[in-house]
């Protein structure tokens, strides 16, 4: 789970605070959610997790906040769990040398806040370790969507924390709602999700994961206030769908022999 503690410096640096827990949902059928991945991460000082998700052999996306650190910061990825904290021999773990930051991302509001993750050696596909389709530039969710969240993020806001995956189903709001609450809120770039009345929301431990609207990743957990945590923000994957498939592309030319290595 994402140290709440250790953490304090970075969010005190924010109008907002990353995303990450899964409030009011259930614990998921073991396995049922191959696509998702867990991230430790941690530098010189500190130690914490995020969630990510699978979307080629070689590749895992996340919020660009949960790697955006000062120092050395070294990033292992976990495929294939559901007790994360158990010894399953579904999971795979491999270590992260090189990923790519969206350019225009910026702490000022978590604007553009994507991540790509090279992973060397690429993950093995079975039934625990599995792909998630993204939506193309045009595919827009629309508001009134009923999605799903995943992840191992705290379950309360008195720090429970779970060592399963849990999910939450969320409804996608109208961007104007979040327009209003979040004074760097991009309609264009984000998705609005949540409300008051469901009492269900992400928070610590499970930015970078997955909204999963009709078998497809739309969102990706980002930031939510620290005051109120519905609604919230989650990056909207289509908008940055011609950039991520840019550096999919990079990721295949530095497989070719002779390409310069980047790691």
């Amino acid at each position: 789970m994402l140290l709440l503690l250790l953490l304090t410096s970075a969010f005190v640096l924010l109008p907002c605070t990353g995303a990450a827990r899964i409030i009011g949902g259930r614990e998921v059928k073991p396995h049922s959610r191959p696509y998702m991945a867990y991230l430790e991460i941690q530098n010189d000082r500190v130690s914490f997790s995020c969630g990510g998700f699978l979307i080629r052999p070689d590749a895992v996306l996340s919020a660009a906040h949960c790697v955006d650190m000062e120092g050395k910061v070294r990033i292992t990825v976990i495929l294939g769990a559901h007790n994360i904290r158990g010894r399953e021999r579904s999971q795979q773990r491999i270590h992260v040398r090189h990923w790519v930051i969206h350019p225009k991302y910026s702490r000022d509001g978590f604007k553009n806040d994507i991540v790509l993750l090279k992973l060397k050696p690429k993950a093995r596909i079975n039934k625990y370790v599995q792909l998630i389709s993204i939506p193309s530039r045009k595919e827009h969710v629309r508001a009134g969507a009923k999605c799903k969240v995943a992840g191992w993020g705290w379950t309360s806001v008195t720090q429970d924390t779970t060592n399963v995956m849990r999910e939450v189903e969320l409804k996608v709001q109208n961007g104007t709602i979040c327009h209003q609450l979040f004074k760097k809120y991009q309609r264009q770039s984000m998705i609005c999700v949540g409300d008051d009345f469901s009492k269900k929301a992400t928070y610590y431990g499970d930015s970078g994961g997955p909204l999963v609207c009709k078998q497809k990743a739309h969102g990706i957990v980002s930031h939510a206030r620290e005051s109120n945590l519905f609604p919230e923000v989650f990056t909207r994957i289509s908008y940055f769908e011609p950039w991520i498939r840019e550096q999919l592309r990079n990721f295949a030319l530095q497989e070719l022999p002779d390409f310069p290595s980047f790691d």
